[in-house]
């Protein structure tokens, strides 16, 4: 936890970066958890393509309506925290443009701020069961950070989305940098959003930072979310049968005694079962996602 210091901003973004809205959601509860004042906000000119992001139309309180415009904002405490850590937020939509200069105002604002640590959260589609603990890959590419928190890394190579872009800034900017990413049963599409990747998120959060987060009402959508995918699934033979190869593949790589042998026999148990299909084997949950 010192490692991340005790001013931590906390970033999510809704896109690319955000399979079944379990980053998005976990920001939404961390600001509902408690009170956060603007800090800073982009212009969203410069950043947005509103053809891709459009902006809304919404009614106020006093019966009129007005235009809402994509954006990006940084929030800090209302009140400060005595001798414990802050989560500050960092939230919004996934820019269109201009990513380098994005994340140059925003990492100004945080060296303004002291920000001492920053934590990246996001979730992707992944070949896990939703009848097991979702997965939360927790990563940084800072050595020091690694050994304090026992972090892993990720030895992905391939496109990023802006949570990738923040990070890099933030650690050459001398801010400490983590990353958290949830496994989302990819076959859940029509289940979203995933509350029970948000509590996941927001647990491992808790952990990583020492910071105590509100969970809500999460444990108790969590159970609903998951009761509703095993009502559709009863009534598909083949999801069923689907959802068990997952759950052996998953109990293989989580058991105690599981060797490489064990696990290159369990996937080419799975290769025989679907033809050798590019693209069909299964994914070690929580890896070298294109999203980090």
């Amino acid at each position: 936890m010192d490692g991340l210091g005790r001013r931590v901003l906390v970033a999510a973004f809704d896109g690319w970066n955000d399979a079944g809205e379990a980053a998005s959601s976990a920001i939404t509860q961390l600001r509902e958890g408690g009170s956060y004042d603007t800090v800073f906000s982009v212009d969203p000119e410069l950043y947005f393509d509103y053809q891709y992001t459009r902006p809304h139309i919404a009614a106020d309180g006093d019966g009129g309506r007005s235009l809402r415009w994509p954006e990006a904002t940084l929030l800090r405490p209302a009140r400060a925290t005595r001798g414990g850590t802050q989560l500050w937020l960092l939230t919004g939509v996934e820019p269109a443009r201009a990513w380098q200069a994005f994340a140059s105002e925003f990492i100004d604002v945080a060296l303004r701020e002291d920000i001492t640590g920053f934590v990246a959260i996001g979730s992707m589609m992944s070949d896990v069961p939703h009848t097991r603990p979702i997965s939360v890959f927790a990563g940084s590419d800072n050595e020091a950070l690694r050994g304090k928190l026992s972090l892993e890394r990720s030895t992905y190579e391939g496109p990023v989305g802006i949570l990738s872009v923040l990070g890099d800034a933030a650690e050459r900017a001398g801010i400490p940098t983590a990353s958290l990413w949830a496994s989302v049963p990819h076959y859940v599409a029509g289940h979203t959003p995933s509350p029970k990747a948000t509590l996941a998120l927001l647990d491992r959060l808790e952990d990583l930072t020492g910071a105590p987060v509100a969970r809500g009402d999460l444990a108790t959508e969590a159970v609903a979310w998951e009761a509703s995918i095993d009502a559709a699934a009863a009534d598909d033979e083949e999801m069923t049968e689907y959802i068990h190869q997952l759950e052996r593949t998953r109990d293989t790589w989580d058991s105690p005694e599981a060797s490489g042998d064990a696990i290159a026999q369990e996937f080419e148990r799975y290769l025989r079962r679907t033809d050798g299909k590019p693209g069909d084997g299964p994914q070690k949950p929580g890896r070298d996602d294109p999203r980090r």
